[in-house]
């Protein structure tokens, strides 16, 4: 009887591992053997087991000795997020859309867009609707920059040009995308719609990762570049409440 309660413990502490490893390879996003095994303590020829395991049932990828988390891991860590994210979320937009009367969105950051999880419609009898499930660049739009600026660059991001106004030089984006982390929150200036400005601010999880972002969005004709930085304020505090309801413990 003893030798399968050994089993059973050194199981325990291969998946204690493996998922100490996975843990590894979302904070630095990419990494080789030698990064990895500093990172966790394993030795190489632990690490490289461990890390086949996961290359083979999709939670990593590799590629030229680089890893990077899997899509298997990516559609396991959506199923925790959605369901909390609306309850926690929805009374913030509720209250933000009837404050100021203009649409109130959520997106998450899903294959390199921006996806629209859902709207509160603002009470203006002329206002602006996304559907839920829409999918939106990350570069043109205030939640996409919001993604951009506090979870990464992917490598190869296309700058197509949806207005005269879209940035399609990745110097003049990555300066704005500092600013963005610097001031808490994102602009879309009429980049991906003509005659569409709105404002967005990181929603934070528990461990401090920016899991979604709220976008409040108005017509360009009512509502102007100083109004959006003044309004901004009350995007990153609905942002903030959210994120403490989550479980977020650190300030925004």
């Amino acid at each position: 009887m003893p030798r399968p309660r050994e089993k059973g413990a050194s199981g325990v502490k291969t998946l204690e591992k493996g998922l100490g490893v996975l843990e590894a390879l979302g904070e630095q996003k990419e990494a080789g053997l030698s990064a990895l095994a500093e990172a966790t303590g394993l030795s190489k020829s632990t690490l490289y087991r461990l890390l086949q395991t996961l290359v083979r049932r999709g939670f990593a990828v590799e590629e030229g000795g680089v890893y990077r988390v899997g899509p298997k891991a990516f559609a396991v860590g959506q199923a925790y997020p959605r369901r909390d994210l609306l309850k926690a979320v929805r009374p913030e937009m509720e209250a933000l859309a009837g404050e100021t009367g203009e649409s109130v969105n959520l997106a998450v950051p899903v294959d390199g867009e921006a996806l629209y999880l859902d709207q509160v419609e603002g009470g203006q009898l002329v206002r602006l609707f996304t559907a839920p499930g829409s999918r939106a660049p990350l570069h043109a739009t205030g939640v996409g920059k919001v993604f951009l600026a506090y979870r990464g660059v992917p490598e190869g991001l296309r700058l197509i040009p949806f207005t005269p106004h879209t940035k399609t030089r990745l110097a003049e984006l990555l300066q704005e995308l500092g600013e963005v982390r610097a001031q808490g929150y994102a602009l879309d200036n009429e980049e991906k719609e003509l005659g569409v400005r709105c404002v967005a601010a990181p929603v934070f999880g528990p461990s401090g990762e920016v899991v979604a972002a709220i976008s409040f969005s108005a017509p360009a004709s009512r509502l102007s570049l100083e109004a959006a930085r003044r309004l901004a304020p009350r995007v990153m505090a609905a942002a903030q409440r959210a994120s403490l309801r989550l479980g977020f413990s650190g300030s925004v």
